[in-house]
């Protein structure tokens, strides 16, 4: 099992991967919030270890905008605080799993059992539009018969435009959506990813399903050959 620990307390951090690593785990651990959120979306893991209290963005966005996202993986939220409302929070911005420090490892073992039984929340309907289909749990999507690898943001821009079932969607709306509210860097990233997706579903099968609206933004065209 793979666990992603997001945890500032660099001691803490080294505990719970040491502990964890000697159950067996493969565990990955990052100390900042913008750094773990971008593991969670480029990673694989079957679970997340996540601290609150973090710099560069706090657990509970980091959970939200995974959730927002369609990252799926179980979430275990750590925090210094206690009370029902706190607890609340975590649970209503997406996490599965809240746990008050101090805590015993014995029990956070055990909690992370637990989602592994579980397994993760319910996943969305697989997407179907032309030739391609993209399954949200198992994060996979095949265009006809062969199956495409597609880097999380990729995914994440896929199951967009799929979602807009062949609706045009803006720059902004892409941003938004994608890459978060809270996005600061070159709004150009979006043509970037999009070439990434054409290289990847248009040109190794000579079609031509995203399509740009010059001025208004892209969309996805079923037939592929729409002009």
């Amino acid at each position: 099992m793979r666990v992603l620990v997001v945890e500032d307390e660099v001691r803490l951090a080294e505990a719970i991967t040491d502990g964890l690593s000697a159950e067996g785990f493969d565990v990955d651990a990052v100390h900042d919030g913008n750094d773990g959120l971008w593991r969670a979306r480029e990673g694989s893991y079957d679970a997340i270890v996540l601290d609150v209290l973090l710099p560069g963005m706090n657990g509970y966005r980091v959970c939200k905008t995974l959730r927002d996202e369609g990252v799926w993986t179980p979430i275990l939220i750590l925090t210094a605080k206690d009370g029902e409302w706190d607890e609340a929070e975590a649970l209503d911005t997406g996490a599965d799993d809240f746990l008050s420090k101090p805590f015993s490892f014995v029990v956070l073992l055990a909690r992370l059992r637990a989602l592994f039984r579980r397994g993760a929340p319910p996943r969305p309907a697989v997407l179907e539009l032309g030739p391609l289909r993209l399954d949200p749990g198992s994060r996979k999507v095949h265009h006809g018969d062969t199956e495409v690898a597609l880097t999380a943001r990729e995914f994440g821009l896929l199951e967009f435009l799929m979602r807009r079932d062949e609706a045009v969607a803006s720059k902004p709306e892409i941003l938004d959506h994608v890459w978060g509210m809270d996005f600061v860097g070159d709004p150009n990233i979006v043509e970037v990813y999009i070439g990434y997706l054409r290289k990847k579903l248009d040109q190794p099968f000579d079609t031509a399903l995203i399509k740009t609206v010059r001025g208004a933004g892209y969309r996805l065209c079923a037939e592929g050959f729409a002009t």
